[in-house]
């Protein structure tokens, strides 16, 4: 089985999620983080970082970028170079795919059927649809329940933050982390890195 991350793994989203989060913390009266701050501090669900931000009025701020960014993410979201081919590439395979993000899980269906994704994966699995979110293994389960698939090295999960490289140790399934980003030294050597869909449809091919 291959899993995936949804934003800015198969799909660019952040400039739809900077602008949400600048608008938010301009409502709530807190300085906002320039893009760069953005992509190296979010990859937790909103119910997991936002009491950290905002404290007890996490739920108002949570209101705040949820509707931003549902005004405007449908217009803006693309796929990422070559993921639609490695897609189409994987559709030809008997391998089972399923999406597992901490992004909302309407939201997160809702946008994989907007650009015509949702026929490549068995499960889309968003936030708040398992007990617990990534980085807790949850929601990798529940994207495996009813494969026959147990939740193994066999299993890769593809995702560009530590978010991602976390659930899937904590799954015990392989972590495959896509982008130039960076990662804390004591998982670097637990971790396949791939720096394109291109990349990923080779390594793919070779198993």
């Amino acid at each position: 089985a291959i899993i995936f991350d949804w934003d800015n793994t198969l799909v660019n989203t952040w400039p739809v999620i900077h602008h949400a989060l600048v608008e938010t913390f301009v409502q709530m009266g807190v300085a906002p983080w320039s893009l760069e701050e953005t992509k190296q501090k979010v990859g937790k669900s909103l119910r997991d970082h936002f009491p950290a931000l905002f404290g007890d009025k996490w739920e108002e701020a949570g209101k705040i970028y949820g509707d931003t960014y549902r005004a405007s993410n449908l217009a803006n979201i693309q796929g990422l170079p070559l993921a639609a081919e490695m897609l189409e590439m994987l559709s030809q395979t008997n391998l089972y795919c399923a999406v597992v993000s901490n992004k909302q899980g309407p939201t997160l269906r809702q946008e994989a059927a907007h650009i015509g994704w949702d026929k490549y994966f068995s499960k889309l699995v968003g936030a708040l649809d398992a007990p617990r979110d990534k980085p807790y293994p949850d929601p990798l389960f529940l994207a495996l329940e009813g494969s026959g698939i147990a939740a193994s090295p066999n299993v890769w999960f593809v995702g560009d933050t530590i978010t991602d490289v976390d659930c899937a140790l904590n799954s015990g399934c392989t972590p495959i982390f896509y982008g130039n980003g960076t990662l804390p030294e004591h998982v670097k050597d637990k971790v396949f890195y791939i720096n394109s869909h291109g990349h990923l449809t080779e390594l793919i091919k070779s198993i």
